[in-house]
């Protein structure tokens, strides 16, 4: 018998975390600049009070000061903190830099954590991820480009990379590119930490994209005779994919936590407005299609929810949960945009105004079905799982051969 009750921690958990967001989370929204999130001065505090609560950065081990209470728990508390776009910053759990330190808590040395992975977890500096390029396929990472060349002690990046998140303002960037070009295809490629001060690091330009919650932007980065320090490699040579794919998968069923979050903000938008609003001596509640909005809203959340929290648990057991990953990753980021499609539908040009968090959400959700994998590209990993567990079952079901 599944038990869907949640403990007595994570029930004072989030409850501490629902009096945050409405004391001092969406009451700070209006002071939210596009690209760059809120201004220290409000921010700083804000974080200051998370971490007085004990609630500070969900997805990392508590010796680097997170909570260190596994993927069922981070999934609860980011239903509460994903409903704000500014949540996911104020409790220190925000894409790229949650990704980061996990990569640095699995991969980093000693003096890479002393240096990198200790401020980024109390929220002292950002960092960035540099991998997709533009003349490759950034759904494959195997095809890259960009090399670094060992010299002497040094490394020799050079590479072209863009969409580079969070790049304005980050004090480092972890660096996906190629060090074996002859090597099987899935260990051609190494990470290495550039401190963005380097001089052969270059920001080209923030690329406009649409949507404006992410600090720093989507940069455009050239890696241009970079040397850094052989020291500067994570991990070892070759496990470039390998270390990828471990931020990867946290990070993707991070982003559908958090997109649960937002719908149920959309819903809870729309069924308000709905119940405001007057036609005539009716609301627009009592209309059967809003009705009917409302009702396949609920239902797509709850199996979105359930989908997640069973991918959740499967990693806190240790397993990579990959095929409920994706699922998770493209049912969510559909579900997320159905919710917002509804609600912005039932608040009509209104909800397309700045009066409501309906609009910049709407903007932000469409790029779920792209980053991390496009929902094609799940629905393959997907598909293709399901037919090697078909095909393992009826092999195990086949009757034994007689022997003459």
């Amino acid at each position: 018998m599944f038990n869907f009750t949640e403990s007595e921690e994570q029930k004072r958990m989030l409850a501490e975390a629902s009096d945050i967001m409405d004391q001092y989370v969406y009451p700070n929204e209006k002071y939210m600049e596009p690209h760059r999130g809120l201004p220290d001065k409000i921010l700083k505090p804000l974080q200051q009070i998370v971490k007085e609560k004990g609630l500070w950065a969900g997805h990392l081990p508590k010796e680097v000061g997170g909570m260190g209470n596994g993927f069922v728990s981070l999934g609860l508390l980011s239903e509460v903190i994903g409903q704000s776009p500014i949540g996911p910053y104020v409790f220190g759990s925000m894409a790229p830099d949650a990704g980061n330190g996990e990569i640095l808590v699995h991969a980093a040395t000693a003096e890479q954590k002393e240096k990198y992975l200790n401020p980024l977890a109390a929220g002292d500096i950002r960092s960035c991820f540099g991998m997709t390029e533009p003349e490759v396929s950034g759904s494959d990472p195997t095809t890259l480009q960009g090399r670094a060349e060992k010299v002497g002690n040094e490394w020799v990046i050079n590479a072209h990379k863009w969409y580079t998140t969070g790049a304005v303002g980050s004090s480092f960037c972890i660096v996906m590119v190629v060090t074996d070009p002859d090597a099987e295809k899935h260990k051609r490629t190494s990470l290495f930490i550039v401190d963005t001060d380097n001089p052969g690091f270059e920001i080209i330009r923030e690329v406009p994209v649409l949507g404006d919650h992410y600090p720093g932007g989507h940069c455009e980065v050239r890696f241009n005779d970079c040397r850094i320090p052989e020291g500067n490699m994570l991990g070892q040579r070759g496990e470039g994919f390998k270390l990828a794919q471990l931020r990867l998968g946290p990070g993707r069923i991070t982003h559908a936590m958090r997109w649960l979050g937002v719908a149920r903000r959309a819903i809870n938008e729309m069924i308000a407005f709905s119940l405001s609003k007057k036609v005539g001596d009716k609301t627009l509640a009592d209309s059967q299609t809003i009705q009917n909005f409302i009702a396949d809203s609920e239902a797509e959340i709850q199996a979105s929810r359930l989908l997640t929290l069973q991918a959740a648990w499967k990693m806190d057991q240790g397993d990579e949960a990959r095929k409920e990953v994706s699922l998770i990753k493209l049912y969510g980021a559909t579900v997320l945009n159905n919710v917002l499609n509804r609600a912005i539908d039932v608040l009509g040009l209104y909800g397309l105004t700045p009066n409501t968090q309906l609009e910049g959400l709407y903007r932000e959700a469409r790029a779920a079905r792209i980053y991390d994998g496009a929902d094609e590209v799940h629905r393959m990993v997907v598909a293709r799982q399901v037919l090697k567990e078909f095909k393992k079952k009826e092999r195990l079901n086949e009757p034994a051969s007689v022997s003459k």
